[in-house]
């Protein structure tokens, strides 16, 4: 090897080290291109069993779950520098976590619900709980932190069977049927979801800007239509609410836990427009982390599949996630159940060996 190659390969080692791809032109020297895509999970618990068994279907990389001890809404630093090393002895890097709080669960069983019921001072006592939170995460080196601003939780109207033995999710607006007129938040139009959404936004992105922490917010599951459902107006189940909320704070580190399922489920023609979605958040630089399930069906009647099985072609998906420069996590989500696999924990295998496939043809065709 000469000078010339030999300081053209420590170089590119470097950028590799730095987790970026490289080539090379006609001289030797090192082109950096954006990162590839990781193949991600977001299942619990992270505990020893857990790790465990997704480093043995290839899994690096996760939103990870640190023990929090008693009933305080953060993990301190120490717990989330315990649980990056516990994820480390199976070479797994957490690129991702959630506070206890914030989740995609329904208002009327949810322990901390002061933030949507624009209820104060609770409100502003959790969000300065959420603040302390992205301080740990920065200086215990976590650079997302995932969240929901739910309500109604994630709906549907039962299971149907699918192949196999499997039994999938499905929501038929026709056939929903709530348990309540209203929940216990009442009454919630658009302008009031719009000032909540804004209050909590307001006084969380700022912090996220000095610490550098992508604050990564789930789409609501599914959209309903506009006069609401149980008295809720889910302005973040559609596209075009979610282009208005990217807008609310104008920041790097204000964007999307992009479920593309979810945002299929909001689509008349999810077959066809899933990809220009895909581009207009992505060219954006607002997509931080993928949730990579497929449904059959369009907006008020749809069936989760298994990710080679549905109206949306993934092999063109990532096709586009390469096209504008994704570079981190696609992960399963809402797999199907069968009685024969308690937890799940086959059919998410499944959905690992086929992302992972993906990922790699991916990086090869180029």
């Amino acid at each position: 090897m000469n000078r010339r190659q030999f300081l053209g390969s420590t170089c590119a080692a470097g950028l590799i080290a730095l987790g970026e791809v490289t080539s090379a032109d006609e001289s030797g020297k090192p082109i950096s291109i954006p990162s590839q895509m990781k193949l991600g999970d977001q299942t619990a618990p992270t505990n020893d069993i857990h790790l465990k068994y997704l480093a043995r279907y290839g899994v690096k990389n996760i939103c990870g779950y640190p023990q929090i001890e008693g009933d305080r809404l953060y993990a301190t630093t120490d717990e989330l520098k315990r649980m990056i090393d516990m994820a480390g002895k199976y070479d797994i890097t957490i690129d991702c976590t959630a506070p206890p709080f914030l989740a995609s669960s329904f208002i009327d069983t949810e322990k901390h619900p002061a933030i949507m019921f624009a209820q104060s001072p609770e409100r502003d006592q959790d969000i300065e709980a959420l603040q302390t939170f992205i301080r740990n995460c920065a200086q215990a080196g976590i650079p997302s932190i995932k969240y929901n601003m739910s309500i109604l939780g994630v709906l549907r109207t039962g299971r149907v069977p699918g192949r196999g033995d499997a039994m999938d999710h499905a929501w038929k607006l026709s056939e929903a049927h709530p348990a309540t007129p209203l929940t216990r938040a009442g009454h919630v139009d658009a302008d009031a979801f719009w000032e909540r959404i804004t209050y909590f936004l307001d006084r969380v992105i700022p912090v996220a800007n000095e610490y550098k922490i992508r604050m990564a917010c789930h789409p609501q599951d599914p959209g309903v239509p506009p006069e609401g459902y149980q008295g809720v107006n889910r302005v973040l189940g559609t596209v075009d609410g979610l282009k208005r909320f990217i807008t609310i704070q104008e920041s790097p580190y204000h964007g999307l836990n992009f479920c593309q399922g979810t945002i299929s489920e909001n689509l008349q023609n999810p077959r066809n427009e899933i990809f220009d979605v895909i581009r207009y958040f992505g060219t954006r630089k607002k997509i931080f982390n993928v949730h990579f399930r497929n449904i059959r069906g369009h907006r008020d009647d749809f069936v989760e599949v298994f990710p080679d099985e549905g109206d949306v072609d993934f092999v063109n998906a990532i096709r586009v996630y390469k096209e504008i420069g994704y570079s981190y996590m696609l992960m399963p989500d809402h797999v199907p159940l069968a009685e024969a696999d308690p937890g799940s924990l086959q059919s998410f295998a499944f959905c690992y060996g086929y992302i992972r496939g993906l990922i790699q043809s991916v990086y090869a065709a180029a």
